[in-house]
């Protein structure tokens, strides 16, 4: 059992749960490693999105930050990740090519990334590539050189023009719609290279017509991502009382989505609330109580937490680790990464009170931030993951309901 965290760890400036995560971990608890591992390759961006975690909210260390990833960090990046994935005996793991914007790297930067940690991973393992692009660098020759780096690539898009532009403008207010749209018209072109799309909510855009409008484009996979936000600084439209805004936009698509006569694209969000009302165990740290088995590397090279922490407050995800001088088990140790691995121990007594639980997980933890008490909280979207999942159990639990009645 994880008992003590490495001395030399400066603790966070809130604690995670108000109290040490070490004094309330099971008996007997190990950790779960790594299998997802987000490299920031630039710290800079060439959009202004207004709701951007990175530049826009509490956080702001990115301005200490070196431009982009130096060869040699990218080298000990790699060779982390691969001492991590042969020392777990993982079979399979996931890395993310991140930013800021990633394509504001050299492309051999990427073919750097990739070549490298493939000739590092022992022959057991195997590793899926992504970059998540903002799509407005996107070309089709660029898209070539990715693909011959063995990159999927995922576009992060909130719908239409009038829906994108409300937050995803260049500085000085330029539209980024039509490079993003000539972006995802090269990927549904070439399906084998189009990992999926990323889509933040907002209220005003009508829930059905941004679905629709963004599987016109064939996207393999679509997560709708809700604002971020916490109890001391809520995410807009939501009032301090038990609104359900944001469920019902969820509900509305969840239902377009579940009565196709076909499976048009995966919907993470409801595809893992389905699983959880079913009986099983999510695979998303955004829903559910599996332990979390992220970590982000930075372009300095330093060990961090889930990157959208930063809209908390001012260093929530830092760890104080590099990886100069740490290999990644070290952050296994962290008490903020144990916080979000010991499932329903981390969760507030409202959250253990309440039955869909072990379902909801008490939401995405980020959201669960409130100044003085850090993140023992239930999320500041509550009302509206409760909304939606009693919504969802009850459309699934009725068909499986009618199903088991025809066999019987």
């Amino acid at each position: 059992m994880v008992t003590s965290a490495p001395p030399s760890l400066p603790l966070p400036s809130e604690w995670p749960l108000g109290e040490s995560p070490l004094d309330i971990t099971p008996a007997g608890w190990r950790p779960t490693p790594f299998h997802d591992f987000v490299v920031k390759l630039h710290s800079r961006c060439d959009l202004a999105c207004d709701y951007c975690y990175m530049y826009e909210l509490a956080d702001r260390s990115w301005r200490g930050r070196t431009a982009f990833m130096p060869d040699e960090v990218v080298d000990l990046a790699t060779r982390r990740i691969a001492e991590h994935a042969r020392d777990h005996r993982l079979s399979t793991i996931r890395v993310i090519l991140h930013g800021g914007e990633p394509l504001l790297a050299p492309p051999a930067t990427l073919q750097r990334v990739v070549s490298t940690l493939r000739a590092a991973l022992s022959s057991g393992t195997a590793a899926q590539f992504t970059v998540q692009t903002n799509g407005t660098r996107l070309t089709e020759q660029r898209l070539r050189l990715l693909s011959a780096a063995g990159l999927r690539v995922g576009v992060s898009v909130d719908g239409g023009r009038v829906a994108n532009d409300r937050h995803r403008r260049h500085l000085g207010g330029r539209s980024s719609f039509p490079a993003v749209d000539r972006a995802l018209r090269l990927l549904r072109e070439q399906p084998d290279l189009f990992a999926g799309i990323l889509s933040v909510i907002d209220l005003r855009n009508d829930p059905v017509e941004t679905y629709e409008t963004l599987l016109a484009y064939q996207p393999p996979a679509l997560d709708f991502l809700l604002p971020h936000g916490n109890w001391s600084e809520p995410p807009p439209g939501r009032p301090p009382d038990a609104s359900t805004r944001y469920g019902e936009w969820l509900v509305a698509v969840f239902d377009r989505w579940y009565d196709a006569p076909r499976r048009e694209t995966r919907l993470r969000l409801f595809e893992e609330i389905v699983v959880g009302v079913l009986g099983g165990h999510s695979r998303s740290e955004q829903i559910g109580l599996s332990p979390v088995g992220v970590i982000v590397i930075d372009v300095d090279g330093s060990l961090e937490q889930v990157d959208t922490l930063r809209s908390a407050y001012e260093g929530a995800p830092a760890t104080g680790l590099t990886v100069a001088d740490h290999p990644l088990d070290a952050a296994l140790r962290h008490p903020a990464v144990i916080a979000r691995q010991i499932g329903a121990k981390a969760l507030a007594p409202a959250c253990l009170d309440c039955s869909v639980h072990p379902v909801c997980g008490g939401g995405y933890y980020p959201h669960r931030y409130r100044k003085g008490s850090g993140f023992r909280n239930p999320s500041v979207y509550c009302a509206d993951l409760r909304y939606l999942i009693d919504h969802i159990a009850g459309r699934v639990q009725a068909d499986v309901a009618r199903v088991m009645r025809q066999r019987a």
